[in-house]
């Protein structure tokens, strides 16, 4: 249950019940009542705003307002208090009882608990990572992919019908920069001394695997053929290689994608694809062929001084036309990106959403007003942009790796911290404000370290379980033994770990909506915070501590909020993309 949707109702409800109107005597507008947990804990368990809201429509003092809805909110049995504050918020204190009953529902639900039917199966498409496949992935890859599966993780929890997507960048000149790297290699491998890399090409030690592959296949056979043929085996080889070093990488990092969809296949048929995609544009009256002013400040690559086939790209919200086909009849780099988008629409999703570096801020325009044009405004479409990632050891840069030649590999972070703390990491602050990973901090073990802390909540759970299985002398403790007795769970440190789980139904639905995942990561530390601080004022009052041998239906009551905590920790932790470990070492 997302108590705050339900006390909403209830809220819209007390409202009706008062005989409100508005001025013109028809039905108030409700669309602006929330019911939110108040800022100040200390004021109660929730808080609304809708005596200030609905005053103005009602003709009434906001705060008189506020009066009557809390004297008839107290008639409900669920409420123990009911206050107004301020200019007229409505502050609700919920009885022991309902609290109680909340965690009977986690209990009941499991690791399903906080799963919601709010996005009612839209389908949806998230494109993430997408790094060209010339090299290794870095690890300003990192950060989009971490973003773009949580977020994939946390709108299927939320009830859409979500797509994970990778577009190969394939095709384009920084492919044949990579077949005429990997050339060199093969010659390379068949004995001929290289020298030094040639400035434009990829210098890497990655591609050295590549070479010998082809001279192994071939021979001395390349070296007889004509430049483009040899180019096409090259690249065609070299993207193969390129592609299965980025899926290992992402599997280390647990990111795994449906769909991958080659940039290729759009050229493939001199174009075909594209050309039809240009012609659906142009029938719509989004294309027509004229020149494009200088634009200010550097020149963008694909600007020309004469007639080309443009994208009118204004008429639907971007700063300037576009340019689709240059005057020498070859397509730009934006008309597959048409391309693209129409195959993404014409595969049946709602919602498109692209995960891409802050380099890629002057996209967001042009793609928007793509997704007007092709849809007719129906496809909705969101670009999510993520700030640099800076890694630190101790306080100091870290230098490149000598793998990649020129950068910091994914892998090489992997290797060194793991998987969960790079995944939590990533997401323990908003995509788009840059993010220091310092690999000192991100491995100790302290309140300090989310991602540990978060973890050891974990692992404490099922030691409290362990310690109650041996002390109580069972060797299993099942769930209904845990729901028998729970209103026995009165402490005040109890109760704030129960409210703090129920926010998590909200948090799913919310975080979904908002397209911020890094909102899990936020909420698991604090959950952890609350759940550490109970286990602490038992480990200092014995009255307190979970496991009270002489009170057995106490001690399953409170086994049942540990519980609830594991399920919670070990769903968000999944979402996150992390483990929820049942010990630390």
């Amino acid at each position: 249950m997302n108590i705050f949707a339900d006390f909403s109702d209830r809220v819209a409800k007390a409202v009706t019940a008062l005989g409100l109107r508005a001025a013109d005597g028809g039905d108030l507008d409700l669309s602006r009542l929330t019911v939110e947990p108040p800022r100040d804990p200390s004021h109660g368990d929730l808080a609304t705003n809708a005596a200030m809201v609905l005053a103005k429509q009602a003709g009434e003092n906001p705060r008189a307002l506020g009066e009557k809805l809390a004297a008839h909110l107290r008639q409900d049995p669920d409420v123990a208090e009911a206050s107004v504050a301020g200019p007229g918020f409505v502050n609700l204190r919920l009885g022991n009882g309902f609290w109680q009953a909340r965690l009977g529902e986690m209990l009941d639900l499991g690791r399903d608990y906080g799963r919601s039917r709010s996005g009612a199966g839209r389908k949806v498409n998230v494109e993430y990572v997408s790094a060209n496949p010339t090299g290794p992935m870095h690890v300003g890859h990192c950060r989009g992919a971490v973003v773009g599966d949580a977020l994939a993780n946390l709108l299927a929890f939320a009830g859409y019908d979500v797509t994970r997507e990778y577009y190969i960048n394939d095709a384009g000149a920084q492919v044949d920069v990579l077949g005429r790297s990997v050339l060199l290699r093969y010659r390379e491998a068949l004995g001929e001394d290289i020298g030094t890399i040639p400035e434009g090409l990829y210098p890497g030690d990655y591609l050295v695997p590549v070479g010998k592959a082809l001279a192994e296949e071939y021979g001395t056979k390349l070296l007889e053929m004509p430049e483009p043929e040899a180019l096409a085996i090259a690249k065609d080889k070299a993207i193969g290689a390129m592609m299965a070093m980025i899926r290992e990488d992402l599997g280390a990092l647990n990111v795994h994608h449906e769909v991958f969809f080659s940039e290729r296949s759009l050229h493939a048929g001199n174009g075909g694809t594209i050309r039809s995609a240009i012609n659906d544009l142009t029938l719509k009256g989004h294309v027509y062929r004229g020149k494009l002013p200088p634009p200010k400040g550097q020149l963008p690559e694909d600007w020309e001084d004469r007639e080309q086939t443009l994208f009118r790209s204004t008429q639907v919200g971007d700063d300037i036309d576009r340019p689709l086909i240059k005057s020498d009849g070859t397509f730009t780099y934006f008309a597959a990106d048409v391309a693209y988008m129409k195959d993404k629409y014409s595969r049946g999703f709602e919602h498109l959403i692209y995960v891409l570096g802050a380099d890629h801020g002057g996209y967001v325009k042009r793609l928007e007003a793509l997704a007007r044009a092709i849809s007719d405004g129906k496809l909705h479409l969101t670009v999510l942009l993520c700030q640099l990632v800076k890694l630190f050891r101790n306080g100091e840069p870290v230098r490149m790796s000598k793998r990649s030649g020129e950068f910091v590999t994914l892998r090489d972070v992997i290797d060194e911290v793991g998987r969960d703390p790079v995944r939590f990491m990533m997401l323990y602050r908003k995509s788009d404000a840059p993010l220091d990973f310092d690999f000192a901090k991100v491995t100790e073990q302290s309140k300090d370290n989310p991602v540990f802390y978060v973890q050891y909540a974990s692992a404490r759970c099922h030691s409290v379980f362990r310690q109650a299985r041996e002390q109580l002398g069972v060797r299993e403790i099942e769930r209904p033994a845990l729901r028998a007795s729970l209103h026995r769970l009165e402490d005040e440190g109890e109760m704030a770990v129960i409210r703090k789980l129920a926010e998590y139904p909200r948090l799913i639905e919310s975080a979904a909506q908002a397209l911020e995942p890094h909102r899990l990561a936020f909420y698991l530390y604090d959950l952890a915070s609350q759940f550490h601080a109970q286990w602490n004022r038992g480990s200092e009052t014995e009255q307190l501590r979970f496991v009270k041998v002489n009170d057995p239906e106490l001690t399953y009551a409170r086994l049942g909020l540990v519980q609830a905590v594991c399920d919670v920790v070990a769903s968000g932790l999944a979402l996150v993309g992390a483990e929820a470990p049942t010990e630390m070492r």
